[in-house]
Formats: structure tokens, sequence, C-alpha cells
């Protein structure tokens, strides 16, 4: 059973979304969710090649969902709250889920992103029972 969602849990999300507030994450991710569709990890090298401001952008949107689902997987913060209005980490997750596994080889690092694994996993879990239509006209929108 999941803990009943406290005051502190929605403070958390409320300063998380202040955080995503910020010029150059506002920046990033607008360039993330409107052209980061890469398949492959050689796709988002080409996209998003290492030195450039597009690399640093797909950088800080991981990174930092990742970080927000590292809150999730250590029990700081409510899942299922964070569920009810976080949609963008889960958009985020579909985006490199393909090409994780072989960014993980290339960088020689087994856990990179596993926060954000972990959580959009579950997150895609809790949308699909919620609705199956309705995570699949997403994952259309999304991919």
């Amino acid at each position: 059973m999941t803990p009943k969602a406290t005051y502190d849990d929605a403070n958390l999300i409320l300063r998380l979304y202040e955080m995503r507030r910020e010029e150059r994450m506002r920046k990033a991710r607008a360039w993330f969710t409107a052209n980061c569709k890469a398949k492959s990890y050689e796709e988002l090298l080409k996209l998003a090649p290492a030195g450039t401001d597009e690399n640093a952008s797909v950088r800080m949107v991981t990174s930092y969902w990742d970080l927000v689902s590292s809150f999730m997987t250590s029990g700081v913060l409510n899942k299922e709250l964070f569920f009810q209005s976080g949609r963008e980490l889960l958009l985020v997750w579909e985006r490199v889920r393909d090409y994780l596994p072989s960014m993980r080889v290339v960088y020689k690092d087994p856990t990179y992103l596993k926060h954000l694994e972990i959580i959009g996993n579950e997150f895609a879990a809790y949308f699909r029972k919620q609705d199956p239509a309705a995570y699949e006209a997403f994952l259309k929108r999304v991919k």
C-alpha cells in the first residue's frame, strides 16, 4: 500500500516545478520536447553532438528527471501524488528508453539514469492501469 501523500510531498513537487522554470532549464526542456526523438544512441550523437548546446540540453533534462526519480526510489517523494501531475518525466523516459542501454555500454556505467528507468517504468504501468488507450495515445504523441 502506498503511504498517504503529505504536505511535504506537495511542497517538494511545487519546488521541483519552480526549478523547471529556471531560464536555461526551460530552454533545455523546450528543445528536448520538440527535437529529441532519437531512436538510437548513434542518432542521439548526430542530433546532439558532444560539446553542443543540444547535448547540454539532453544532459540537463535527463539528469534533472533522474534526480526527481531518485526522490521517489528513496521514498522521499510520494509516487502516486507525483504521477498525478508529473507526466513530463514519462515523456523523457519514453524518449530515452530505446537508447539508454547503448549509452550505458559506451559510458561503462550500468546504472546511468537508473532512477529515471525505475520510475519511468512504474509511471508507465500506473498510466496503463488508469487508461490503456490514453497511454497508447500518449506514446504516439511523444515518440
